[in-house]
């Protein structure tokens, strides 16, 4: 990005930015250094459309990200207010043409952010230099550009980025592997013996047969199969054992590291936009708006948390979450007595003043994730007071209609789509199926079907990485299936009859 486009902050907006980083520090808050840029709305488009990174490698896909973004602004359909980046120092962007009260807005609201990137423990295996590493990563793939071609390293990473949901997002947690050494020497093994030297006639009585078969037998390794278990990380699986050169192998490695970077992000989106949501409408209503900036500060806000009938706004369930575990922790409205609480006049007036409500969302902000927040938080009364409901496509109607408001469906549904970042579940079973070097995958087939154009298409850029013909076992209407590409066709191979769950 040309320097003479990032301008620094004029002396009002500095000023306000230390006073909003005393108060937020003064809340609790807990971030890195915070830098704050201010640049023009064009300029923040591109940013955005990289990912928040303008140092990135150089790739069709952020083009065509940006001029979405780009007539999204010119259009009035969208306007991009914040833009942070999990760093040390964290990066955020202001838009030269917001208003004050949009800016103060902005401020209050990356503060609460960082705070979540430094203190959530989903974030803590994330790299906090991350700002350098995409430099380094964009120098790399632009020498390959000119030593390999433009169009070749293109066309590859398409193929990568195309599987880079394919990754284990609890790896950073998990040791899912032993320690690596040599696969033909087990650790507790003992040393094998030498064989000694003798003259001819001394070898058979030095050197025994019997005994160095024996040996022999016991310490060859024995044939294992490739991956000894199924491996939810292909993206490893392939840098491993596919045929890849020295610039590939990079590629893949480049995508697979920006993947674990990004993952947390999808795994945090309603608590992080939810607590940054949280703090800026506290800190903008009670110690940073004015009297005639309020109501401008009310209509933004409004605008960010308001919810649609079509789709769920994490900024607003967030927020909201968040506010109900502080009410009911001050209230102590939880626990086994409130629970088997059956009047509902007393549930609805139960305040036993324990004051633990700050406490608590400070405890959530740091442990938990969008999945457990959901399965641990969510509750009959949240529900039925933000109105919640599950909705369905009616091929009778052809249009999508709430299919009901019940408490377990509702929440079930909502715990299914954060999943594994509602993608599907899908691991590396066998490397060397049927002996002849092809590639074996596996979905865990939960009640949803893949989508066979997806699934198709991943599978030629997976074969794209592997060379060789490569087959993913799924279900399709019921039938256990299997659908396979050679190099030059697509095919489906369906077996046995899935027993569904109501024939049991």
């Amino acid at each position: 990005m040309p320097i003479s486009e990032i301008a620094p902050l004029p002396a009002e907006l500095q000023e306000w930015q230390e006073k909003i980083e005393k108060l937020a520090a003064g809340h609790g808050l807990d971030f890195f250094p915070t830098i704050f840029e201010m640049v023009p709305a064009d300029r923040l488009n591109e940013i955005a459309a990289k990912g928040g990174f303008p140092v990135r490698y150089p790739h069709w896909r952020f083009g065509m990200e940006y001029e979405k973004l780009g007539k999204g602004y010119h259009y009035g359909l969208q306007k991009i207010y914040e833009l942070v980046i999990n760093n040390d120092p964290c990066y955020a962007y202001l838009m030269a043409s917001n208003e004050l009260v949009d800016q103060k807005l902005v401020m209050a609201h990356v503060y609460g952010h960082c705070d979540f990137f430094k203190c959530n423990a989903w974030f803590g295996h994330t790299n906090r230099k991350m700002m350098d590493q995409m430099a380094n990563h964009g120098a790399r793939i632009r020498r390959y550009m000119d030593e390999v071609g433009v169009e070749p390293v293109e066309e590859f990473i398409d193929a990568c980025l195309s599987i880079e949901d394919l990754i284990d997002i609890h790896s950073p947690f998990i040791k899912r592997r032993a320690d690596r050494h040599d696969p033909g020497e087990r650790k507790d093994a003992p040393p094998k013996p030498a064989r000694f030297q003798s003259s001819e006639y001394l070898d058979p009585f030095v050197n025994p047969k019997a005994e160095l078969r024996r040996d022999d037998t016991e310490d060859t390794p024995k044939p294992h199969k490739i991956p000894e278990h199924p491996e939810r990380d292909v993206m490893l699986f392939l840098l491993e054992r596919a045929p890849l050169n020295a610039w590939q192998a990079d590629v893949l490695s480049i995508i697979r590291d920006e993947a674990y970077y990004f993952a947390p992000q999808g795994q945090t989106k309603i608590m992080n936009e939810g607590w940054a949501s949280y703090w800026h409408s506290k800190m903008m209503t009670t110690q940073i708006a004015s009297a005639a900036e309020i109501v401008q500060f009310a209509d933004h806000h409004s605008g960010t948390v308001a919810s649609s009938g079509g789709s769920l706004n994490p900024y607003k369930l967030g927020i909201e979450l968040f506010r109900d575990i502080e009410d009911r922790w001050n209230r102590g409205a939880y626990g086994k007595e409130y629970e088997e609480c059956d009047d509902h006049a007393e549930r609805q007036d139960w305040d036993r003043q324990l004051g633990g409500g700050r406490d608590k969302i400070f405890e959530v902000r740091r442990v938990h994730n969008d999945l457990t927040f959901i399965d641990s938080f969510l509750t009959l009364d949240f529900v039925r007071e933000h109105k919640l409901f599950k909705f369905g496509y009616n091929p009778g109607t052809e249009y999508y209609e709430i299919e009901t408001r019940a408490f377990p469906q509702v929440k079930s549904q909502l715990l299914v789509n954060l999943t594994n970042l509602g993608r599907p579940h899908i691991s590396v079973v066998d490397g060397n199926y049927k002996n002849r070097g092809e590639l074996y995958l596996e979905h865990a087939y939960t009640g949803v079907e893949l989508q066979m154009n997806y699934a198709q298409d991943t599978l030629q850029n997976l074969h794209r990485l592997w060379t060789r013909p490569v087959h993913i076992a799924t279900v399709i209407d019921e039938v256990e299936t299997i659908v396979s590409f050679d190099g030059k066709s697509v095919t489906v191979d369906q077996g046995d009859e899935v027993e569904s769950e109501e024939d049991d």
